[in-house]
């Protein structure tokens, strides 16, 4: 399907019909800007617009998918190579626009992670779920791209770029504590202290020590006794 020269085929049976875009754009509900862009041969009209355009510049479809006036003698031969054309734009066209949600998706995905791990506070639980939330967005839209792969790969792709996403969001948190000193995101228990707090993480813990100077230390995991966990500050 040759868009430039549909383009310059509505031009030419507009300028016949003498009117202008604007008039065209009127009639059909569209803005000047889609119809200087159908006759630029940028985009194509949209598929519901083909029989109101046509039967505004006196065509058929087939002449207008055409980019000519079809001879009545080719008419069955062009139509048949118009719909394969018009089929083949149509799926082009949906998995381009597929591609645009993907990456808006992923885009926005990421800047939640992003704004999760800098805005809010660490010890603040919004940052945790916002920023699961974002990776599992951006997931999403990595699966618009890859759809078309074999479902059994396509589960087996997710789960490791599952755990990989997981896995970079810890040790990102991980950074956090050991140079910034800062309370884990992704602790599953905290427990409170006369002068510590205990965090709970799946991979390891941390103390913080308040009587010095808030300090965090990274220990192994380990068995608390909630009654003699200042302890872990001696």
């Amino acid at each position: 399907m040759n868009q430039e020269r549909i383009g310059k085929f509505i031009m030419k049976c507009r300028k016949e019909k003498k009117i202008t875009q604007s008039d065209l754009a009127n009639k059909l509900g569209v803005s000047d800007r889609a119809i200087s862009n159908w006759e630029n041969g940028r985009n194509m009209p949209d598929l519901s617009l083909f029989r109101p355009l046509c039967e505004e510049l006196n065509i058929s479809i087939n002449d207008l998918l055409s980019g000519e006036r079809v001879n009545p003698e080719k008419y069955q031969e062009t139509f048949e190579e118009n719909m394969v054309n018009t089929i083949d734009y149509t799926n082009k066209k949906m998995t381009q626009n597929k591609k645009i949600v993907a990456l808006i998706l992923i885009g926005f995905g990421l800047f939640i992670v992003f704004s999760a791990m800098t805005i809010f506070p660490s010890e603040s639980s919004w940052g945790c779920i916002y920023s699961l939330f974002g990776t599992l967005l951006s997931i999403i839209g990595i699966n618009f791209i890859f759809r078309k792969i074999n479902l059994f790969i396509r589960v087996v792709f997710n789960l490791v770029l599952l755990c990989c996403s997981f896995m970079l969001l810890f040790i990102i948190d991980f950074i956090g504590v050991k140079n910034i000193h800062q309370a884990p995101r992704f602790s599953l228990v905290k427990v409170s202290g006369a002068h510590v707090i205990y965090y709970d993480t799946p991979f390891y813990d941390v103390v913080r020590c308040m009587e010095n100077k808030n300090e965090y230390r990274v220990i192994k995991n380990q068995k608390y006794d909630q009654d003699n966990i200042d302890v872990f500050c001696k």
